[in-house]
């Protein structure tokens, strides 16, 4: 009786090791994927807090300069996109919300017009258009390395956001 009590134990080792030695460390990563260290609990106080001062106002972090077009596609300004285009530009920014479920989702990249990327590298997200009933052909794809681009015509054709101008 007393092997039965070792076997879930065993089990469960055998578990963790077929998992670091099959999905490795980037399985454990996606599992944790999305915390933020909003999310995270941290024993250490924010500053101010144990001494009932206020804490001082946080500034920004300065922001990125804009990634380059590497692409050879066309650009587009920014204050040239639509205004619904320059909003969804905003909420990628600033991390959502967005309006629709697909947004923020994995653009495969199948047309191969954007730069050849490891499947991931590239975001999709909906650019509405006023009177569809639909999601429209708009969208904005967004690289991971800051790069962006904007298609109206369901990905048939992308120019390069020119970011800040």
């Amino acid at each position: 009786m007393r092997n039965r009590s070792i076997l879930p134990l065993l089990l469960a080792g055998l578990a963790v090791l077929a998992l670091l030695a099959f999905g490795g460390t980037g399985f454990l990563d996606q599992l944790t994927e999305g915390a933020t260290p909003e999310a995270t609990s941290s024993s250490v106080p924010a500053p101010g807090a144990a001494s009932g001062e206020p804490a001082a106002p946080q500034t920004p972090a300065p922001p990125a300069a804009a990634p380059e077009n590497v692409s050879g596609l066309p650009e587009i300004r920014e204050s040239a996109l639509p205004a619904e285009g320059r909003r969804v530009l905003n909420l990628i920014r600033a991390g959502g919300p967005y309006r629709y479920n697909q947004d923020d989702q994995t653009f495969g990249n199948f047309e191969r017009i954007l730069p050849r990327q490891n499947r991931g590298y590239y975001r999709e997200y909906t650019v509405p258009t006023p009177g569809e009933s639909d999601r429209g052909a708009r969208r904005i794809v967004a690289g991971a390395g800051g790069d962006k681009y904007y298609t109206d015509d369901h990905y048939e054709s992308f120019k390069f956001i020119a970011e800040g101008s």
